[in-house]
């Protein structure tokens, strides 16, 4: 029985708050110093947890559900038209390495937190398998090892719940360090520097007044914004469900199928690709076009209030503070490698903080991050190198779930 003020299956309501929501964080960003500071998408994101952690609006509905199925993937190819293609690939390279470092803080993060917890959490074996998998790539990776692995529902649920908090209050960690003097310090961060820089030559009250400063739109650029958007995700989802019912992917096959699986038949990444290669067969044509970048972060800060929405103080409080601690532990692990991998090989602080948001939310809270942040070149990169976490997730997490139930 529902216990919210707003119940679930209330639609118009519901994408009311959302949407006003979003409205009203960038407003006050873009008014306000104080807020300028903390950034809109904190604004969203503490805000929907507030409403839903004092019953106002419910933790879940329909209505959240669409906003990852369409409101996403529209905004990936809208805030692809303008970025420099060329830095692109220069970018990906870079990124992959401090990716896959950062993975190793997750497996690390995972086997510390299970061994220290395996004796006070049932089913930890298959809770590790899901939270590993999950915690390199994203939460197609997790439902694939709950099934693997057949976790109780009840523990589901449970981790799902905790994993949703943390993320919530990671993804406000990763977007203050870059504001933090002691991280500016030891590392370089000229993607900062450069929205800085843009910002002070600007004439408005905040940073972010500077950067989204009016421009030319009409309504022709509206619609093939828009129109262009939706052919791109209709095309590419409809490419990546043939190539997936091509590939007979599954436990019996082989590594190299279930690879040519995760490249072919993920939807995210075929869609970044395919924008991609019409990025680089029809630049002028999509240099012509005003009025993406903001259409898409506006999509964007939408899905910010959408993610903060499950995070449930109550409901840990009540079934489940060791599955946060589990899930915390894991968390502030990659965060200690990858900081430390990042400075050793003298990577920007901007590149780690998106790989190991990438690592626990997936490629799509990285980007929303490098798209909040101003960091536009490191969008189409973060997206690539996010997307192999789909791919290696599933092994990692089936290796260590085999292994943890050896012991449990």
């Amino acid at each position: 029985m529902e216990t919210s003020l707003i119940k679930s299956d209330d639609m118009i309501t519901l994408w009311g708050i959302i949407v006003i929501w979003a409205a009203a964080s960038i407003y006050l960003e873009q008014k306000y110093k104080w807020a300028g500071k903390i950034s809109g998408a904190i604004i969203a994101l503490i805000g929907a947890i507030v409403l839903s952690n004092t019953g106002i609006i419910p933790l879940e509905s329909p209505v959240y559900d669409a906003v990852w199925t369409f409101i996403i993937p529209l905004a990936i190819p809208l805030l692809l038209f303008h970025v420099n293609f060329k830095k692109i690939w220069q970018e990906s390279g870079k990124l992959l390495i401090i990716f896959l470092l950062s993975s190793i803080g997750t497996v690390a993060g995972t086997i510390l937190s299970f061994f220290l917890l395996k004796e006070h959490i049932p089913y930890l074996d298959t809770i590790g398998a899901m939270m590993s998998a999950s915690y390199v790539g994203g939460g197609v990776n997790f439902a694939a090892m709950a099934a693997k692995f057949e976790t109780p529902g009840e523990m589901v649920s449970s981790t799902i719940v905790a994993d949703n908090l943390m993320m919530a209050l990671y993804f406000i960690v990763l977007m203050i360090i870059p504001t933090m003097n002691f991280f500016r310090k030891r590392y370089s961060h000229p993607h900062v520097l450069e929205v800085e820089l843009a910002n002070k030559n600007g004439q408005g009250e905040t940073q972010a007044e500077n950067f989204w400063k009016r421009k030319d739109i009409s309504l022709k650029d509206i619609a093939l914004s828009v129109g262009t958007a939706f052919f791109l995700v209709v095309i590419s989802f409809k490419l990546a469900e043939l190539f997936g019912s091509w590939i007979p992917s599954g436990d019996g096959a082989s590594f190299g199928i279930n690879l040519l699986a995760g490249l072919f038949g993920d939807k995210y990444l075929v869609l970044t690709t395919i924008t991609f290669l019409s990025l680089a067969i029809f630049p002028n044509y999509f240099a012509s076009i005003n009025g993406s970048q903001e259409i898409g972060t506006f999509l964007i800060y939408l899905f910010f209030v959408v993610i903060g929405i499950p995070a449930s103080i109550p409901l840990i409080i009540q079934n489940a503070p060791l599955l946060l601690i589990f899930v915390a532990i894991i968390v502030s692990i990659n965060m200690l490698i990858s900081l430390t991998a990042g400075r050793l090989f003298k990577f920007d602080l901007e590149e780690i903080l998106l790989v190991s948001n990438a690592n626990i939310g997936g490629p799509t809270t990285a980007a929303a991050m490098a798209i909040a942040k101003g960091w536009t070149n490191l969008i189409g990169p973060i997206l690539v190198v996010g997307t192999i976490g789909y791919i290696i997730g599933n092994y990692i997490g089936t290796t260590l779930g085999l292994w943890f139930g050896t012991m449990m």
